[in-house]
């Protein structure tokens, strides 16, 4: 039987950048930087928080989540 999920196994997300930071404004490339990407096909795991889903959301058209 499968173990159920503990407060120490966080839930996760996976992005993967697929647009360019070029000409964009300085909040959206400091927001891809907090994500923990810069260079196209960069993919992170990140903890599935409120603040990252915003974070995400904030950059929707140069990321995509990676199930």
């Amino acid at each position: 039987m499968a173990k159920a999920p503990t407060k120490t196994e966080a839930k996760t997300v996976t992005v993967k950048q697929t647009g360019s930071p070029i000409r964009r404004t300085k909040d959206q490339r400091a927001t891809l930087a907090g994500l923990g990407l810069n260079k196209m096909g960069r993919v992170s795991t990140l903890e599935d928080t409120p603040s990252v889903r915003g974070m995400i959301a904030k950059v929707h058209h140069m990321v995509t989540i990676v199930e």
